[in-house]
């Protein structure tokens, strides 16, 4: 058995204070990978005073310091970038080359956050007295508590923990039980990378090592990213004790196909954002929006496209669809493509395993003949399985798009510029392509949805300080006396 993978509180690598452990596994081969620490509310209790105790330091350090430090984090993560893809696609599933990427959305941040230490702009503004002067600054806020997936296991803990870092906060990381061997590693980047003891703490484990993150009273923020199930209960938990909480969860992302696209680019972009990562992806493609006067040629070609891709274990280069994580993910796979057979629609490719021995894997898979209104059309299936549904126009689309409870990405493929601006109007999501698929986020622009994928906040870019500073405004009166005729009831 592998050594035991830890929990990282106030600087040392711990154990469950009660010893217990769960299993970590590789969903190719369903071989058990390593223990790992099952924390319970004590674990979770003392890592958040470790980060209490060390934030009266770190939010003292000079900003441009941080920054340094997350500098050299972002080294490292280039250092050690094949070892933690490897990590990953052994035990979360998603083919090499995408994990790569993975890891190197972590660096980007850490670059980019980094730069944040020497701006982390607040402004400046006339104020209405004479000899007076007005600021807006932004302040760090605490310790702040993260709960993460398991699909993106350094990109996404990074687009929270770096903006949390250099503004001067704290945090406990609970990432999903599903990655503890990823999770450990990259967080041993920011030990090496001088990060003091207690900033930055790790507690691995389920749900239950979830909910008590949320409800310590001295974790200030909670940033959250998961299924809508989950994260509706965390935000009603953070709510009740006042907490300032930030979400980002599901999604049932559309491609719109108008019949003026260019089908090659459009049928390239469908396969990568409906497939690519097995499906398991926040913003991956999962209806298919198309003008009927292009459909038969597009269905031809998209099948053909996914009877090429390549099934099997990620870790082998020729791969291009990894398993699904576990077991639970596969028969929800299973589970909703007899709800799409029993609503009237027909596959038209996939639609089963393959055969293989072991392993959760579930073939590319396109259902034809989907209405709006049917389930696999509007839930969150989380899987390589996408809906095609035919529309006559632009509207129809656009209606049909915007017609399901989640609101993160959406894309457009048309030669016409007047539909494309008017896509940009008129697709009610927080992120648009236009002749792209809709996976896909650059670090320096804002990451989020509307709806039912999120509660307003963005990660990302400069909205990414938004959920870990609190704006403080600042006035200084230099005239040297009170200024009785100026002062108002507020």
């Amino acid at each position: 058995m592998a050594e035991l993978i830890r929990n990282y509180v106030g600087g040392q690598w711990v154990g469950a204070q009660d010893g217990a452990t769960f299993e970590t596994f590789n969903p190719a081969t369903e071989a058990v990978i390593a223990p790992a620490a099952k924390s319970s509310a004590d674990d979770v209790k003392a890592a958040v005073a470790a980060a209490k105790t060390a934030y009266a330091d770190w939010r003292l350090m000079p900003a441009p310091r941080r920054g340094e430090i997350l500098y050299q984090v972002a080294r490292l993560l280039e250092e050690r970038k094949e070892h933690l893809s490897r990590v990953m696609t052994q035990e979360m599933g998603k083919v090499l080359s995408e994990a790569r990427g993975d890891v190197q959305e972590a660096i980007d941040m850490a670059y980019y956050m980094g730069g944040e230490g020497r701006r982390l702009q607040g402004y400046t503004a006339p104020v209405e007295m004479p000899d007076k002067f007005g600021m807006a600054l932004r302040d760090s806020v605490g310790v702040i508590g993260l709960i993460t997936p398991w699909n993106f296991p350094t990109a996404v803990p990074s687009w929270k923990m770096l903006p949390a870092l250099v503004a001067g906060n704290t945090i406990v990381f609970k990432p999903s039980e599903e990655v503890p061997c990823v999770s450990a590693e990259f967080v041993r980047v920011f030990e090496d990378a001088g990060l003091p003891p207690g900033v930055l703490n790790i507690v691995q484990g389920a749900g239950d090592a979830g909910a008590a993150l949320v409800s310590e009273p001295d974790v200030r923020v909670i940033s959250f990213t998961g299924s809508n199930e989950t994260g509706l209960k965390v935000y009603a938990q953070a709510a009740a004790l006042g907490k300032k909480v930030s979400l980002e969860m599901g999604g049932k992302n559309a491609i719109i196909v108008m019949d003026d696209a260019n089908l090659d680019l459009a049928i390239q972009a469908i396969t990568w954002s409906a497939y690519g990562t097995t499906g398991q992806r926040c913003t991956a493609t999962s209806r298919l929006i198309v003008h009927r006067d292009i459909k038969p040629k597009l269905v031809e070609a998209l099948v053909e496209q996914a009877r090429q891709l390549k099934v099997g274990d990620g870790l082998d280069e020729a791969v291009e669809v990894g398993p699904l994580v576990n077991q639970k993910a596969l028969d929800k796979v299973e589970r909703y493509i007899e709800i799409g057979k029993q609503e009237g629609a027909q596959i038209v490719v996939g639609g089963g395993r393959p055969d293989f021995d072991k392993g959760f894997y579930y073939l590319p898979t396109l259902f034809a003949d989907v209405s709006p209104e049917m389930r696999i059309a509007r839930e969150e299936i989380f899987g390589p399985v996408l809906s095609m549904i035919e529309v006559g126009s632009l509207e129809e689309a656009v209606e049909v798009n915007n017609s399901v409870v989640y609101g993160l990405s959406s894309s457009i493929f048309t030669e016409n510029v007047n539909a494309a601006f008017r896509a940009i109007r008129d697709l009610t999501t927080g992120i648009v392509y236009i002749n792209h698929g809709t996976t896909g986020a650059e670090i320096h622009f804002p990451f989020g949805g509307t709806r039912g994928t999120g509660n307003g906040m963005r990660e990302a870019g400069q909205a990414g300080l938004d959920a870990f500073t609190e704006w403080k405004a600042v006035y200084v009166d230099y005239s040297g006396r009170l200024q009785r005729a100026q002062i108002d009831n507020r």
